[in-house]
């Protein structure tokens, strides 16, 4: 018995150091990365359990009518606001670059004191305090994935390329996301999703602590402004500021996203009206979960091993791959088809985004680094929320094959007008004279 207790402790502190061991390899320990690795993991893992607990309360909990009108609704109110409050949350990080271990904390604390708020109003069924709290939520993890991405050169260990160190973080973040969920689930359907929200808080309040013990390096110095220099226009006001190959690949990235957005409403509702035939509706969104969550690792996983690949020829091969197979399941439209393409599209949005956060960080300085970050992360929300709202219209009026029809158009168009921007741009470039 005396030698019991020390095992068990061995036992369990066992995948932590394992864990320990993986964040903080190939140098990652000395430049911070594997801290930041730990962090973006813990807020992963929260904006999990926010969501399992916000689908409980808008969706399972009222009748497939009223919860496509709860939708709709969310939807709508996460699109407008965002549209005018996310381009302005990339220039603030942009000025006050000295202070972004205390951005990312206070993103992290305040959506700690959020999910305590949105638990009394899940449990009151308070709709006008909830939809604000989470479109908060929604807007504070936003800029903390913009702090996130902009100071990733600056953690970079020597011998680790971007896309393998942004794959590495996304890799994790899955992971921790995935583990929150079924955790969230099972507590949700036993005490209620309002404890789901409840326990979320010290998640983020711990993880508020560890954004501040971030390495010093992370902030930058502030660039100071001269007093007779011209006064410069935003960089979010036009996407075309960003330079060609940026604006190739967020354009790329948008109409994977509009196909990702749509994949869910439409899934969801068609599971839910019965017109997915051979299993039964929880076992159909059990595995529709599940194949969006394993494209996302096989995604961040390819993105890894594809170090010495070109970002930008990474988004557009993920592009043709997802549009395809989208095609493909818009002609042989069953459930299985439907899970193969919920999974090439979450493999396709997770290695884009990998390839897009890569080229920013290549492409853009760091002085408006956090800017471009802001615009991206708009285009991208917008473009989801287009696709959801899409696919919960269109699961009113069609069984399947035609709702991914359209789709498929969309994403056939938009690939073939990159590829002719692409050969264009290449046709005018100079080649340097031997010599």
């Amino acid at each position: 018995m005396v030698n019991f207790w020390p095992k068990v402790v061995r036992a369990v502190g066992a995948p932590g150091r394992a864990t320990r061991r993986l964040t903080h390899a190939n140098g990652a320990d000395r430049t911070g990365l594997g801290r930041l690795i730990e962090l973006t993991a813990a807020h992963s893992a929260g904006d999990a359990l926010i969501t399992v607990s916000l689908a409980g309360a808008l969706l399972f909990r009222l009748p497939v009518g009223q919860a496509r009108g709860q939708v709709a609704l969310y939807l709508l109110i996460t699109m407008v606001p965002f549209a005018v409050v996310a381009p302005f949350v990339g220039p603030v990080l942009d000025r006050f670059r000295s202070g972004r271990r205390y951005i990312m904390a206070g993103t992290l604390f305040a959506r700690g004191l959020l999910c305590w708020g949105m638990a009394g109003a899940v449990h009151s069924s308070d709709a006008l305090t909830l939809f604000p709290s989470a479109l908060a939520v929604l807007v504070l993890s936003k800029a903390y994935n913009v702090s996130r991405a902009a100071i990733m050169p600056s953690v970079l260990p020597a011998d680790i390329p971007l896309v393998t160190a942004n794959a590495r973080v996304s890799l994790f973040a899955l992971v921790s996301a995935g583990v929150g969920a079924a955790a969230s689930t099972g507590v949700a359907a036993l005490v209620g999703p309002e404890w789901v929200l409840r326990a979320t808080m010290p998640l983020f309040l711990a993880a508020g602590v560890v954004a501040v013990r971030l390495p010093r390096h992370v902030d930058s110095p502030d660039v100071e402004v001269e007093a007779d220099e011209p006064v410069r226009p935003p960089r979010w006001r036009t996407t075309l500021s960003v330079g060609q190959v940026v604006g190739e690949a967020m354009t790329a990235n948008a109409a994977i996203r509009v196909q990702a957005g749509f994949l869910v409403f439409f899934l969801l509702f068609l599971v839910q009206d019965h017109h997915l035939h051979g299993l039964a509706p929880e076992a159909a969104l059990t595995l529709l979960a599940l194949a969006a969550g394993g494209g996302g690792l096989a995604g961040a996983a390819v993105a890894s091993w594809s170090r010495s690949r070109s970002p930008l020829l990474t988004v557009l091969v993920t592009l043709a791959v997802t549009t395809v197979t989208t095609v493909a399941a818009a002609f042989f439209f069953s459930l299985w088809t439907a899970l193969v393409v919920a999974l090439v599209g979450a493999f396709g949005q997770s290695l884009g985004k990998l390839a897009l956060d890569a080229i920013v960080q290549r492409e853009i300085g760091e002085e408006v680094r956090s800017s471009t970050f802001g615009v991206v992360e708009t285009l991208l929300q917008i473009a989801w929320v287009f696709g959801g709202l899409l696919g919960l219209v269109m699961s009113l009026f069609t069984p399947g094959p035609a709702g991914l029809a359209v789709v498929s158009v969309g994403l056939a168009f938009s690939f073939v007008w990159l590829l002719a921007v692409r050969r264009r741009r290449l046709a005018t470039v100079t080649p340097e004279p031997a010599g």
